[in-house]
């Protein structure tokens, strides 16, 4: 399951009013201003990938939560609250341990490899562990397939949002968000979309805090909407909410492992100017995490509660959960500040997929192959236009295709870059050979379950997903084929690289 996917289950209700279309297009003002800043600072490849390492600790935790919410936070995750109670929370209730493993597993190696090897890709690092040009070839692969899907998904839930607010027109909208993320992705690369992030994530936990306050308040305190919906749906509080306990475990492991693979926020410790302030991020990542997720807690009970006691008519859909309650229960322009902030964090997805996917073509692709592009910032910026060309044809075609996509891009990320990255640069044991074995098994069983299903040739028992099935068997096959070959593991594994493992 992808969280980008439960943005866009249903279009938005209409949203025209005068003080939120302001609000909308005096954010886009900023994002143009910070886009036209970044362009100044933004000379050579490494700016534009990884913005030349200058990234401090505040800067990258927020950049990273809001690449990491996008849009869940404000509409999906309040409509799953919505529909399956408590359960919901096992999609972000490992969201502190995987901050945690995040710094202490890969944060502190991936930035001390971009030193001592200059890269600044996740592909590269890959291929550096395991000395396999394979290996980073195939993970580029891997990234390129699911960012194509990743970013329809994404785009798809902006365009609802833009026509939402100002009613152009679905197909328009999609094309207007994707120039106004290309407006600022191509000129100011990963920069832009860094202070962009730390914008967008500020503006994300102050609406979240301030909606919670109101959600509370409408629905006559937490105690008031837990007696009330305790009376009217129990199961709703449950432990596991209306899940199965297997479905609300699948949530968990999928979400917080597979998180670790997630290469738009693993990729940006790659820009972290100090190494040495890591053992903050955990617990500055959390903590804003936490604020933006009031909202996503809040507002699915509280408009539960309402829904069900009769202060308020049923949802259409459970993603119009949110807006309605905007609508319903808060002033106008905090309403028109969450739209914006909704269209602020799938911009900030959006833009960390388009660079990393430009970087797989620019950069990745060309080394497996053992070339290197002469112009890789002007390259860059081509392939940056053209993904997000395809992204915004494909997410065109809204509906089951897009949604296909978003899962498939989501599960694959985590089966192919898990055990290779995550686990590899931390078990001296690994060898080339399971490495580029795990990476397509991801890629294989990913890409066949999610199509059987789609095609409706089976349908997976309650509580299963592809995700989980594939990382699974790509963890299986990453320890059984490295334990097969473990005669080469030290040949697989570069002196500097040890030394880095070991720091």
């Amino acid at each position: 399951m992808s969280a980008a996917l439960l943005v866009q289950a249903a279009a938005l209700p209409p949203l025209t009013q005068p003080v939120i279309g302001g609000v909308a297009i005096a954010y886009f003002v900023v994002v143009a201003i910070i886009g036209t800043w970044a362009a100044r600072r933004t000379r050579n490849a490494s700016d534009f990938f990884v913005a030349g390492q200058g990234i401090g600790l505040f800067t990258l935790a927020i950049a990273a939560m809001a690449a990491t919410l996008s849009g869940f936070a404000f509409i999906g995750g309040p409509g799953l609250v919505y529909t399956v109670g408590i359960g919901a929370v096992f999609i972000v209730l490992p969201a502190a341990l995987t901050n945690s493993m995040g710094a202490w597993v890969m944060a502190k190696r991936l930035r001390l490899l971009a030193d001592v090897r200059e890269m600044m890709t996740i592909p590269d690092a890959i291929g550096a562990r395991y000395q396999s040009r394979l290996a980073q070839g195939l993970s580029a692969v891997a990234i390129i397939i699911a960012v194509i899907g990743y970013m329809a998904t994404n785009i798809l839930a902006l365009g609802l949002v833009i026509d939402a607010i100002f009613a152009p027109g679905l197909g328009a909208s999609i094309w207007i968000g994707t120039v106004i993320v290309l407006a600022y992705s191509v000129s100011g690369g990963i920069l832009a979309g860094i202070y962009n992030d730390v914008f967008q994530g500020t503006l994300m936990a102050l609406a979240s805090g301030f909606v919670f306050w109101y959600a509370l308040e409408a629905g006559g305190g937490l105690g008031q909407i837990s007696r009330t919906l305790l009376e009217a749906e129990p199961a709703t509080l449950g432990p596991w909410g209306t899940l199965t306990p297997l479905a609300a475990l699948s949530f968990y492991f999928v979400f917080g492992l597979g998180s670790l693979g997630q290469p738009h926020v693993v990729h940006k410790f790659f820009m972290l100017r100090d190494a040495r302030r890591l053992k903050w991020f955990p617990l500055l990542m959390t903590a804003a995490l936490f604020v933006s997720l009031l909202l996503f807690i809040g507002v699915g009970l509280a408009m539960k509660a309402l829904v069900v006691s009769g202060a308020t008519p049923a949802l259409a859909t459970a993603d119009d959960a949110t807006p309605a309650f905007l609508l319903r229960f808060t002033p106008v322009p905090l309403a028109a500040v969450v739209f914006a902030s909704v269209a602020a964090a799938i911009m900030s997805t959006v833009n960390s997929f388009m660079s990393i996917g430009a970087a797989a073509f620019t950069h990745d692709l060309p080394v497996a192959f053992g070339t290197r592009m002469a112009n890789e910032l002007k390259w860059g910026r081509i392939w940056t236009v053209v993904i997000a060309l395809v992204a915004a044809v494909v997410a065109q075609a809204s509906g089951a295709l897009v949604a296909f996509l978003g899962i498939f891009g989501w599960g694959l990320f985590a089966s192919t870059l898990v055990p290779a990255l995550a686990i590899g640069l931390n078990w001296t044991g690994a060898t080339r050979a399971g490495a580029i074995a795990s990476i397509a098994t991801g890629l294989v069983i990913t890409l066949s379950l999610e199509t059987l299903a789609f095609l409706k040739v089976f349908s997976f028992p309650s509580g299963v997903t592809a995700s989980a099935i594939a990382l699974v068997a790509s963890l299986l096959v990453f320890f059984g084929v490295s334990w097969l070959t473990r005669a080469t593991a030290a040949a697989t594994l570069a002196p500097d690289v040890r030394a880095v493992m070991e720091a």
